[in-house]
């Protein structure tokens, strides 16, 4: 289900930020982590903390407006529980499917060893590359 924020809920509690100088030109929705002086994109959930980049909404930048390399970006800290949209890898995706973090760090399908940080929750089908979707963020576990 589209929509013009990041954060969906819960609407109780707000997700701490982290705000850096971000290492490369990317857009709002993918997994980022802190390297101490920047936010990077990462491609795996594995030995990671994963943050989800966010838009700076307060200085009139949308969720399809991509952060230019150096730029003061926001990202989420993550809770379990938390529903939020993130960009998901081109594949057919189903209810409930568990994901983990791939390439470009968007969302794909957790396959067997792979890390789950979240639950597909959006209207279940095919998916373009890059497309944001509705997420509930997992307590992180080892896909069997």
């Amino acid at each position: 289900m589209a929509g013009n924020v990041i954060f969906r809920g819960p609407i109780e509690k707000q997700p701490r930020t982290i705000d850096k100088p971000i290492a490369a030109a990317l857009l709002p929705g993918v997994f980022v982590e802190d390297l101490a002086s920047t936010l990077a994109l990462i491609t795996t959930a594995v030995a990671k903390r994963p943050l989800l980049l966010t838009n700076r909404d307060f200085q009139g930048q949308d969720i399809a407006t991509a952060y230019t390399s150096g730029d003061t970006a926001s990202a989420y800290e993550l809770e379990p529980g938390m529903v939020v949209q993130a960009r998901v890898a081109a594949a057919t995706y189903t209810k409930n499917q568990p994901l983990t973090i791939a390439a470009n760090g968007y969302l794909a399908a957790a396959g067997a060893g792979s890390v789950v940080v979240a639950f597909f929750d959006d209207v279940p089908g095919a998916k373009l590359a890059g497309t944001l979707q509705d997420v509930v963020i997992a307590n992180s576990y080892t896909a069997a």
